[in-house]
């Protein structure tokens, strides 16, 4: 008896430490992926809209968009359950660099708390069930400016030598969108984040809604297909000192949206005042400002 139930113990912890391995190792090729992302990259996006359910037979579709950059995408925090990545965009020939700050996508495991998109500038909080974030990650997507835009929660799989993530979340109207169209006032965003051998690719499938009060109808459907091409580290010098004279700024700027973010309910944003919108004026703001200068600003577009 006392061999049988030594035996069962070994076999217990044999069991439990090879399943804890497995656990592990996911996880760490999940965290390689995500960092698979950071890098120099040369960037095609191009979306299309594909089919619409207007009624209005003078229904205009958006244009075909095709554009071109090159963007640094780097690790900017990283601990065993979050890795951030900041996107520069580097616009202009070699001789007349001009670098954006881009968008921000922070990765999050087995995250409970889900910010989710309305309308008119307005996010909930959202706790899902421990069941409901097992193992998954989700994408954190910031605007320019440091505020939210959507956040999306899935499974990285890796099967077939193929590496991938999908989710689906609310979006506000992309900014090649909402200054041009006013017909519709909500994006449903189907985002799929593959790997490849030259670099990565963004895909999407997007739904263009009209949402009132609890009706929700779809205009028109939307194709999306970012490419992200390696090129040499170099070709991004610029982008790489651009972010070390200005990350304390916006490390100031992120961590009073993470505060605001973490301590309200909802978060609800003025489109603009006296013409002017949030991320001009972020973009304005001086890099010796306090924290407590910067916050004042911010808090004026905060309903």
């Amino acid at each position: 008896k006392i061999m049988k139930k030594l035996l069962l113990t070994l076999l217990s912890l044999f069991f439990f430490s090879f399943f804890s391995y497995c656990q592990v190792s996911k996880k760490q090729k999940d965290h390689k992926a995500i960092e698979s992302l950071c890098g120099c990259y040369e960037v095609e996006f191009a979306f299309a809209e594909t089919f619409n359910y207007s009624n209005d037979t003078l229904y205009e579709k958006s244009k075909n968009k095709i554009s071109y950059a090159k963007e640094l995408v780097k690790v900017i925090e990283k601990s065993k359950s979050k890795i951030s990545l900041q996107h520069l965009l580097i616009i202009g020939d070699t001789l007349n660099e001009k670098i954006i700050k881009h968008w921000r996508q922070d990765w999050v495991f087995e995250n409970k708390h889900l910010l989710i998109y309305n309308t008119n500038n307005k996010w909930t909080r959202k706790l899902i069930s421990k069941k409901e974030a097992h193992k998954k990650w989700s994408q954190k997507v910031f605007q320019v400016d440091e505020s939210p835009r959507y956040e999306g929660i899935g499974t990285w799989i890796h099967v077939d030598g193929k590496s991938y993530w999908e989710s689906e979340s609310y979006a506000p109207l992309p900014r090649r969108e909402y200054t041009k169209r006013n017909d519709y006032n909500l994006m449903l965003r189907r985002n799929r984040h593959q790997l490849t051998n030259f670099g990565w690719i963004h895909e999407q499938d997007n739904d263009k809604l009209i949402k009132k009060g609890d009706s929700t109808h779809i205009l028109a459907k939307e194709k999306g297909f970012n490419t992200y091409k390696k090129i040499p580290e170099k070709e991004c010098r610029t982008a790489e000192l651009w972010w070390e004279k200005n990350k304390q700024k916006w490390g100031k700027v992120r961590n009073i949206w993470e505060k605001k973010i973490s301590s309200n309910n909802t978060i609800s944003i003025k489109n603009e005042i006296n013409g002017v919108k949030l991320y001009q004026m972020v973009f304005n703001l001086k890099n010796n400002l306090t924290k407590y200068e910067i916050e004042k600003n911010i808090n004026q577009y905060l309903k």
